[in-house]
This record gives C-alpha cells, structure tokens and sequence, in this order.
C-alpha cells in the first residue's frame, strides 16, 4: 500500500519466505477491517461499553472519584520521580556496542526529543494521560522542505479521536481460482491510523488516513482478546469504584433519615365520619405542630409548615375503645458511626489498582525499617512500577527511531539491532528499594569481614569479590582503577605496604608483630650515609 499520509521512514518490505495464513500479533488494539469497508457496527449486549470513545470517557470520570484520583496519583508520583535538578529520564547506552560518536549523537537527539515534549515539567501529566486513557497518540510534525533538520514539534492527540486500523485485502471466489492453498490463506494487510476531529463514536470508520510513521503510539499492554480493545490499568477497577460510590450514597442516606428520633402521635378520633376525622387529625397537627426553619442565605428564621418531610413525626388516628391519644417515641438508627463496609470497599479499590492497601489515609508515619519487614505489597508495587516504566518507553523509543532515521544517524536496519540495547533510566525514589539495598550492601560487608581470615587458604580475593560483593567485570575494573589512582595521590595507604612485616621502618609493628628495636646511633649514622633510607616513610605517614 502506498504512502496514505504523511511521511513513511521504512524500506520496502521483502515478502517473507515462508507465508502465514495468520497475521503477525502487535498486541496493539488495532481494529480489523476488510479491505473496501469503511463502516463498522457493534451490539452492546452487555451494557457496558460500545467502542474506545465510551471507554476512555468513562476512565476520565472514575480518576474523579477522590479514592481513585488518590490511588493514581500514587502510581504516577511512584513511576516518575522528578526534582528541580534532574530530568526524570535519561537515555542508558552502556550494553550498545557502537562507537562513542554515534553514543553522543544519540543521547544529543535523546535531550531534543525531551525538550519537545517539555518532559521535565510536563512528566507527571504525560504520565497521567497514558495511565488513565490507557493509550497515548503523538503526531511527529516535522518540515517537508527540511526532513533531515528532524522533528520540529510533538503534537498531543486526544485518543478518541484517533484509532489504530488494519485492513485486509478481501480477495473474491473468482480470484482463487488457480491458486495453491499457501496462497489462498496469506492476507496482505496494511495499517494506518484513523483520525476524526468530531470524535470516532457509535464505531463509525469515517475519517482521514494517516500513515503510520507519523503517529507515535503508546499503550498500556492491557488488552481485552475477545472484544481486540485496549484497556487501561483503571479497567478493573471500574466495578470496584461504582461499589464504593453506591455504598457511601446509602450510608448518607441512611444516616440522614434514621439519625434523629422521631415520635408518633395516636390521636383519639372517637366515632367521627372518615372525612371529619381526618379533618380533625389535621387541625391537631397544625395546633401543635412546629416547624420554625433557619435560612442561612438570609439569617431568617420562616414558617415551613406547609412542607412535610420524611424526617418529621407521624400522626395517626385511633378509633373509639383504644386507648385514646398517646404519644411514643421512635429510636434513631444504631450503629450509625460503623464504617468496616466502606473501609473493605476502600481497600479493594487500591488492591484493583495494584496500590499497597497501607497507603489509605496516610494517617500512619512512614517506618524507615528493615527491608526484612517490608511489607509483600510494597515488594508488588516496586514490581508493577517497574513494569509501567517499561511500557512507557515504548514513546521514547518510536520518537527517537524517528529523530535519528530523519537525521541520518542510523539506518534502519542498525535500528533493528540497535534498539534491544537501548534503555532508558528512570530516577527512582522507592524508599523500600533504597533500605533494601543498603541492608544486602552490609550483610555482604559483614560475610566479607567474617571471611577475611580464610583468605588465601579456602577462598581468593576474586572470589570474594565476585560471589560474596557481587561485583561485575566492569566494576572490579573500575574500582580498581579508583584505588590505584587513591593511593598514588595519597589519599588511602598502601594494602601492600601494610601488609608486609619486613617493610623498612619498622611498619610491621601496627600489624603486632616483634620487633627488635634499632641502635639509635647506629640507625642515625646510616640515615647519613644513604640518602635514600633517610626519606623512606616511616610506618602510618602514608
């Protein structure tokens, strides 16, 4: 299929040698259509949502609930973690082999790509937007005079105005005639992004064809099968989040009605027609009713007699052989300040929204503990934190395949073998992850020192190193290099030269070893003769 809109960056595609009756999986939502059909219809039978439209709209008003906003910010301020100083995100090249040239380019083009975005103080809602829609749509602009000057601005899409299409080639009966069965059953397939401005409701496929380079897409990875929909993180909490609105409506309700007491008042109507008894029970009531009613707009106190409420007495005529007029009293609702059902209804809300249920209220210090005492939650939320991050990357890594493709800086093939070994780092501010390494940081110390004696008899400087300190290639490397550099300048003494009982000056008398001491005029004559013994160290002036 040729160029639909925009600007296409890929090669043309070799036909793969061996054809597939099914097309390759992206996972990504895309709706499939056959070729030539441009209208889509869908029966809702389970009342829930129709299309992307419906879904995304009903996110956007759950994250108004305030326990559900609460709990996503959590997830958002947990994933991007930014300070006045630092970007939130930096580009990782140590795992790509390529020279440092090309290094340099690509972390250049990494910071443009940032400022486009203006990603430093736009993090936390370019964040949201995804987590919330579960889709993210960026339009890649750039200057058709100048393609090699890269992109010139990243355009936010609302994604109910976009969709992800693949259209299949229909072939008819009269086409497969002569052909193998391979044949038959391989589908061409092209996808495109489908944009219309009015929004693409009630599942029409009407709108403008843009090409699929030009579109940065990022979604959340979750994706319903049977309907092939997108959703996002907030889906299953959908149902969580409508229980918790309708059991504080009731509660309100209920308390609002059964709080305060009310009494009854039987009424002797003796033998009165029907209609003058009830005339009379009104006369009594309007004697002794009192309904004085404070307006707070105005400071004034009216009369509301004429209105009745649900929260008033009850009057109700006894007929003649009763026990005449009385008045009793109904108690008000017990129990009233029990609340176990919202907080259970709390706690499953943040549990569908994989946030640690400890995190509610926030009424309760943080505890700097031991990483033995982290809680297995907060192991879980690090986990799906990192997962999220994962995902998001995806948007760096389509804008800045695009960026460096436009400038000529790689090609698409070195794409292809380039891109599994680019990463990209986030700040992170885990508390829990930052005790739990200091924690393994002084177990390993303290193996270290308790295996100190057995060195060079069952166990290797290396080995130590490498098993107990688990320390790479790289950092042994490094480390080392540091230690030499140290100790050449002074800043840290000498292992060796510690170490050694026969060192000159007497040094092997810190390590506890017998020492005959030295003729003082005999050491004093020598220091006169050779120079060079007179400004060899003394043991501990290293």
């Amino acid at each position: 299929m040729s160029q639909l809109f925009g600007f296409s960056l890929e090669r043309a595609k070799k036909v793969p040698k061996g054809p597939s009756f099914v097309q390759k999986d992206s996972l990504d939502g895309s709706q499939p259509i056959a070729g030539g059909g441009y209208f889509g219809y869908s029966i809702d039978l389970d009342g829930v949502v129709r299309n992307d439209y419906d879904l995304i709209s009903r996110y956007r008003e759950m994250v108004l609930q305030p326990e559900c906003d609460s709990a996503v910010d959590d997830v958002v301020n947990e994933t991007i973690c930014g300070n006045f100083d630092d970007v939130p995100v930096s580009v990782e090249l140590s795992n790509l082999k390529v020279s440092e040239k090309i290094k340099k380019l690509i972390r250049e083009e990494f910071d443009e790509i940032l400022r486009l975005l203006d990603f430093e103080n736009r993090s936390y809602e370019i964040f949201r937007r995804w987590y919330v829609d579960g889709r993210l749509f960026y339009h890649k602009v750039i200057d058709p005079k100048n393609p090699k000057g890269g992109l010139i601005d990243l355009r936010y899409i609302d994604p109910r105005k976009i969709r992800k299409v693949t259209e299949y080639e229909e072939k008819k009966p009269e086409q497969l005639r002569g052909m193998d069965l391979n044949t038959q059953l391989t589908q061409r397939a092209a996808s495109y992004f489908l944009y219309n401005p009015k929004g693409l409701k009630n599942s029409t496929n009407q709108g403008m064809k843009i090409a699929p380079d030009s579109i940065t897409y990022c979604h959340s990875g979750v994706q319903d099968l049977n309907k092939n929909m997108v959703l996002s993180h907030l889906h299953k909490a959908i149902k969580a989040v409508n229980q918790l609105r309708m059991i504080e409506d009731s509660l309100v309700i209920y308390r609002l009605s059964r709080a305060p007491e009310r009494r009854i008042f039987y009424i002797d109507v003796g033998n009165l027609p029907k209609i003058k008894a009830e005339q009379y029970l009104r006369d009594v009531m309007m004697r002794y009713r009192n309904k004085m009613v404070y307006n707070a707009d105005t400071g004034e106190i009216r009369d509301d007699k004429k209105y009745m409420s649900m929260l008033e007495d009850f009057w109700l005529p006894r007929r003649e052989g009763g026990r005449g007029t009385e008045i009793t009293t109904l108690p008000g609702g017990q129990n009233l300040g029990e609340i176990t059902d919202i907080k259970y209804f709390q706690e499953k809300l943040y549990k569908s929204l994989n946030v640690p249920p400890s995190r509610i209220g926030g009424e309760s210090g943080f505890n700097l503990g031991r990483s033995s005492e982290i809680l297995r939650d907060e192991v879980k939320f690090s986990k799906f934190v990192g997962r999220l991050r994962k995902r998001f990357s995806n948007l760096f890594n389509d804008i800045l395949k695009t960026q460096l493709l436009l400038k000529n800086v790689i090609t698409p093939e070195d794409w292809e073998i380039m891109s599994e070994h680019i990463q990209y780092d986030f700040l992170y501010d885990n508390h829990f992850a930052e005790l739990k390494e200091s924690e393994l940081m002084a177990e390993r110390l303290t193996m270290v020192a308790s295996a100190e004696p057995y060195v060079g008899r069952y166990f290797s400087q290396d080995y130590l190193r490498r098993k107990i300190l688990r320390q790479t290639d790289e950092e042994i490397i490094e480390q080392d290099k540091l230690m030499k550099k140290e100790i050449a300048d002074g800043v840290i003494p000498d292992p060796a030269m510690m170490m050694d009982p026969n060192m000159a000056g007497g040094s092997g008398g810190d390590l506890g070893q017998p020492v005959m001491e030295p003729d003082l005029e005999g050491q004093g004559a020598a220091t006169e003769a050779d120079g060079k013994a007179a400004e060899m160290p003394k043991g501990g002036e290293i």
